[in-house]
């Protein structure tokens, strides 16, 4: 639907609501000013047409400008004492009618979306549509506003969206409320431009993510899709449509603490690249032993296979013995103070809280700390609003579900490449502990670094296309310094480079680039803003492959030439 129609609506249920009012006021207004022409005057004549409309428009304002533009007849007075008392009346309806109009939540609705499709509108660069504002939602937004990436946001529930005009955040985002899955609300948000470059299905209901996601193969062919799913058989159906479906955050969650216990490194580096408080040169590892796992529900399920897989013993409590059936050791019932005894708490060397009740897990927590202090202690955190007694509580490792699927996706929509590097770490952990981890604790400020991809062509790079056109090569760590600081290590270490259907891992700073390479680059918010200057600038470019500074301006060249030519 187009803008236009947005703003008919709106048009339309104001006419709507006013035609009766505005109708009585131009009678009221055409009334007065006839008779008033009518009735004689002192003098005999009648008042012009002009000055009757002028003496009922001052007459409707309340100013009273007096007996204009001659002193009136009786008659004129009485006429004129009519037209007050019609004239309040007639306005007192009107803005009446004004302050229903303005309460009218279909007008309300109008309004909004009108104003919301304008806004969409206005954003220039790449943007992504949010559908949903959930919790998982809400954290997403937070990091596209950290990574300044735009986006908009639908969701059903207004207090969302109001409080989503709350936010601090660094770039606008605007919301809208309303169903995602209507075509028209996704027109509205911009799904048919071409810098939309994605979709993330966070509604909550599996049957309205499928919806959307068809829908907007329908509107926009190119768009990335990505989606949470839990349920396998929506899973098929929305890959079938192209959509990247996004694991579960329980099986995520589950896969990370395995590679917590065995692979701290990977752990520690995911953690970080997600935006985890965490330090690098600090590897957080857990020990080895007997766990007890507390709640064999979705989350629990995941927990005891991957951690069974490692060969890690786990004894689980639970309060239904039906759902345990294929668990090797447990204890059957609420994880209270004697039950955490009986599984064997003193022993264990870990505790993993994960019932879908946060009460019941902070009440696993405190119970576990006062029999074995040195246990390890692992939380699951359902509700975000309750992150305070959550980090009160200190646990080693909290597991927020919506916070697990935000993080990854905030990764998935700054580089699909991010995925391609941690799978390759997976398989060679020794080029992580002995290279990367090193190189990213010199170069780059841990508390915020900034993760993107680097684009080699002439939209994004059009210094480096056009030097490249016109030179053999050009080192990868040419491109990654400082122009002002040229003898400086870079800020910037480069994680991946994709060659077309070649791959590579950490490249070397002598790796030679060519038209087209995309790069996965981790740098300082600084740097980041330094290597996007140089993308654009073949001054810069030349002075850090060469350290020679080329002259700029015709005066600069012309004064040049003669030193050029005796050489």
């Amino acid at each position: 639907m187009s803008k236009g129609s947005d703003l008919d609506r709106v048009t339309a249920i104001v006419l709507q609501e006013m035609r009766r009012p505005l109708t009585i006021l131009l009678c009221v207004n055409a009334l007065g000013i006839a008779v008033m022409v009518m009735i004689p005057g002192v003098e005999g004549e009648g008042m012009g047409i002009f000055h009757a409309f002028y003496f009922m428009t001052y007459t409707a304002t309340t100013t009273g400008f007096g007996e204009l533009p001659s002193e009136f007849s009786d008659g004129q007075r009485m006429w004129a004492t009519v037209c007050l008392y019609m004239s309040v009346v007639a306005w007192i309806y009107a803005i009446g009618s004004i302050i229903r109009l303005v309460q009218n939540p279909h007008f309300i609705l109008a309004l909004a979306q009108s104003r919301f499709a304008k806004a969409a509108a206005r954003i220039r660069e790449p943007f992504f549509i949010v559908c949903g504002f959930g919790d998982t939602g809400s954290l997403l937004a937070r990091g596209l506003s950290d990574q300044r990436l735009n986006a908009v946001v639908i969701d059903t529930d207004i207090e969302r969206i109001k409080a989503l005009r709350l936010r601090d955040y660094s770039v606008p985002i605007p919301g809208l409320e309303g169903d995602a899955s209507v075509p028209k609300n996704l027109t509205d948000a911009g799904i048919q431009r071409n810098n939309c470059k994605g979709v993330v299905l966070l509604t909550g209901n599996e049957d309205v993510n499928l919806k959307i996601a068809v829908m907007t193969r329908l509107l926009n062919p190119k768009a990335e899709i990505v989606c949470r799913s839990t349920s396998r058989a929506h899973e098929e159906e929305l890959r079938g449509l192209g959509s990247v479906v996004l694991a579960d955050p329980y099986e995520t969650f589950a896969r990370e603490l395995g590679f917590a216990l065995h692979k701290p490194p990977l752990h520690t580096l995911d953690e970080w690249l997600v935006g985890a408080p965490v330090n690098l040169s600090n590897l957080v590892s857990y020990p080895r032993g007997t766990w007890l796992l507390c709640g064999y529900g979705q989350l629990g399920r995941w927990l005891y296979r991957s951690l069974s897989d490692w060969g890690v013993k786990v004894v689980v409590i639970d309060p239904d013995p039906n759902a345990t059936s294929e668990v090797a050791e447990q204890v059957t019932g609420l994880a209270t103070r004697a039950n955490l005894q009986l599984a064997g708490l003193a022993e264990a060397v870990g505790v993993i809280a994960a019932t879908n009740d946060d009460s019941s897990n902070l009440a696993i927590l405190l119970a576990a700390r006062s029999i074995n202090p040195h246990a390890s202690l692992i939380v699951r955190q359902n509700s975000h609003e309750n992150e305070l007694a959550f980090n009160a509580a200190s646990a080693d490792l909290i597991m927020q579900p919506s916070l697990v699927t935000a993080r990854r996706i905030l990764l998935r929509l700054i580089s699909p490449m991010i995925q391609e590097l941690l799978e390759y770490l997976e398989e060679h952990p020794q080029s992580l502990s002995e290279e990367l981890l090193p190189r990213l604790t010199a170069a780059v400020d841990q508390s915020s670094p900034a993760l993107w991809t680097l684009q080699l062509n002439a939209q994004q790079a059009p210094a480096v296309h056009a030097y490249l056109a016109n030179h053999e090569d050009y080192q990868l760590g040419h491109l990654l310094r400082d122009s002002r600081h040229r003898e400086r290590p870079p800020e910037a270490v480069a994680l991946w480079l994709r060659r077309g259907a070649q791959r590579l891992a950490l490249p070397p700073e002598d790796t030679r680039i060519v038209t087209g390479d995309e790069i996965l680059v981790c740098s300082s918010q600084t740097a980041r803003g330094n290597i996007h200057a140089n993308l654009s600038n073949p001054y810069s470019l030349h002075y850090l492959a060469t350290g020679e500074e080329l002259p700029r301006g015709w005066l600069m060249n012309w004064l040049r030439a003669p030193a050029a030519k005796t050489r």
